[in-house]
């Protein structure tokens, strides 16, 4: 083959995998979490003045340690399941205490982040309540893909 074809097939092949590339991205790419939704409404879309921005960097930096402690427990129960797994071979008493203390941690985050949305809702103004309600909602009720 001389150099031109070889030239070509690079090219070729470059183009072939940038093209998955952006096709995977199109596809595959999770829509954004919720807290993340919520987050871009009140930095960007509602005009918070000084105060509500102070406060609510305070919330966010509070429920954030909190979010991140309570992801650690949930790793922690994964590897206490993995381990159950490992023992049982099955779904046995071991695998299903496990699997309960995972829910448990799960809907305590669940908990603890609607208080924490709540808690961001109640320094806001009544239109930007508003706003940040439709928000919520329609962040909760959209399509999972």
């Amino acid at each position: 083959m001389t150099p031109g074809r070889y030239a070509l097939v690079a090219l070729v092949a470059f183009a072939a995998a940038f093209a998955a590339v952006l096709v995977a991205r199109a596809w595959l790419t999770p829509p954004p979490r919720v807290e993340s939704q919520v987050h871009a409404l009140l930095h960007e879309r509602l005009t918070l003045d000084a105060a509500q921005e102070a406060r609510i960097h305070q919330l966010e930096t509070v429920f954030a340690k909190r979010r991140e402690a309570l992801e650690a427990e949930m790793r922690a129960d994964n590897q206490r399941l993995a381990k159950a797994i490992e023992v049982e071979h099955g779904y046995g008493p071991q695998v299903a205490a496990a699997v309960d203390r995972s829910h448990h941690v799960m809907g305590q985050l669940q908990k603890e982040t609607l208080q924490h949305i709540f808690a961001m809702r109640g320094i806001l103004r009544p239109d930007q309540a508003a706003q940040f309600d439709a928000a919520i909602v329609k962040a909760l009720t959209q399509p999972v893909r």
